[in-house]
């Protein structure tokens, strides 16, 4: 059998899950039966327990001082946060063009696969969507807006000054599905680019990034990343589960995790976006299984374009699940608004069940090896999971099912919302099937 390369580059296997076999000591049926008794019993709680809507969405929370509001929301606080994003961009790319093309010497592909996509899960999770503050490109847009109204003042003379121009008005059926698109390209990269720790391929995918948004951002506004960024995007789905969140008067509040969850603006691309996060997330499981990696090293396409399709097949398959879902619900209960977007939040605790099940232990191992790294103190031993193969195998376990759970629960709760209460829990039923699908597969994928 011909070596695979990918195999032998610690950060593709770095960039990868963690889940597989050896890793997992756990009894499949114990695995299969618990995830499947934990959806079905809290199925019928809540049907027997929950019969009107209790989740408020963004009108409620415990406002938290004002003092502290006026902290977070000063220009300060706000001019430092966006220094602190676009110095951490500047320091990634100056480690990528000088620092030797080499993952074990050089932090930059650690940066940004551990330190910022998996970091950005517990970060949203704990302090809302920290990506809109930090991120470098909106500072980019401001600096370069700046400069370009200074050039017009000096074209033109001081009695006559440049109009204001006002950014174009994104169109409202474009909604997410450029994030949607970004996130599937960031993937990937991750998962199925031919060498995705090499400096040269970051460094072309960062220009490719960074021009592409700069230039929308330059026709549609600042508006642009709120829509168009994809990390911007995956912050904002995470943060929807933090106990902290904003009120409907912009009021900083401690809220249910679940109100915020029932906030989520229902757009184009909503569905897309998170299929697109648990269809990855499921493919970077399936990658470690040893038939697949067969299948990558003897396919006559090369190990990239079946690797893409593969990603593609897996993205494919969640959100053709979905819609069938949605269809089946809509032929069980009777019309009623979006159906494809009215249980799309849903399926966000699912996703970050999944992403805590496949990244915990490489943000726990890699994190603090790519931040000594960066630091020049990288000479200890290699880094190891501080919970061992057993804790680790019930932490993924219990990640995927509790992720599946509250995803029952937020679609139950939206359910008797939407349908007559004659109806509410038939109505369930796809929702249940497609949950009880979802949870069987990831763990199939974590025994791998």
């Amino acid at each position: 059998m011909v070596p695979d390369p990918a195999a032998a580059d610690p950060v593709t296997a770095l960039a990868h899950g963690i889940g597989s076999q050896h890793d997992l000591p756990i009894s499949p049926f114990y695995a299969f039966a618990g995830a499947f008794t934990a959806l079905f019993v809290s199925f019928l709680a809540l049907g027997l327990l929950w019969s009107s809507s209790r989740f408020r969405g963004d009108r409620s929370g415990l406002a938290l001082p004002a003092g502290l509001q006026r902290i977070t929301d000063a220009p300060a606080t706000r001019t430092a946060l966006r220094g602190l994003g676009l110095a951490a961009f500047l320091a990634l790319l100056a480690s990528l063009l000088l620092a030797p093309d080499d993952p074990d010497r050089n932090p930059g592909p650690g940066a940004v696969y551990v330190l910022f996509w998996v970091g950005l899960v517990p970060a949203s999770l704990l302090l809302g969507p920290v990506w809109r503050l930090l991120n470098p490109l909106r500072t980019l847009h401001r600096l370069l807006h700046r400069l370009r109204l200074r050039l017009r003042m000096r074209t033109r003379p001081p009695m006559f000054p440049p109009p204001p121009r006002r950014p174009t008005p994104l169109p409202a059926r474009l909604g997410q599905w450029p994030a949607a698109a970004g996130l599937f390209g960031f993937t990937w990269l991750e998962l199925a680019a031919p060498d995705p720790a090499s400096t040269t391929t970051l460094l072309i995918a960062l220009a490719a990034y960074t021009s592409t948004h700069l230039a929308f951002a330059a026709r549609y506004g600042e508006r642009w990343f709120d829509e168009g960024d994809a990390f911007e995007a995956y912050s904002a789905l995470l943060a929807r589960l933090s106990p902290l969140g904003r009120r409907h008067d912009g009021r900083l509040v401690l809220r249910n995790p679940f109100h915020g969850l029932d906030a989520t603006p229902e757009r184009p691309g909503l569905v897309a976006t998170v299929c697109v996060l648990l269809g990855s997330t499921a493919y970077d499981g399936f990658s470690d299984n040893p038939a697949w990696i067969d299948t990558l090293q003897t396919s006559p396409l090369g190990r990239t374009p079946t690797a893409t399709l593969g990603l593609l097949a897996s993205v494919a398959l969640v959100a053709t699940l979905y819609c069938l879902c949605a269809a089946a619900t809509r032929l069980v209960s009777g019309p009623h608004p979006g159906p494809l977007t009215a249980f799309a939040h849903s399926l966000v605790p699912i996703a970050l069940g999944y992403l805590i099940a496949h990244y915990f232990s490489l943000l726990v191992t890699e994190g603090p090896r790519t931040v000594s790294m960066a630091l020049g103190t990288d000479n200890g031993p290699d880094p190891l999971s501080p919970l061992g193969s057993g804790g680790l195998a019930a932490l993924q376990v219990i990640a995927v099912v509790t992720g599946h759970v509250l995803g029952v629960v937020a679609a139950h709760d939206r359910a008797v919302r939407l349908f007559p209460r004659h109806r509410a829990v038939t109505g369930q039923l796809p929702l249940l099937a497609l949950m009880i699908t979802y949870t069987l597969g990831g763990i199939g994928l974590l025994l791998n």
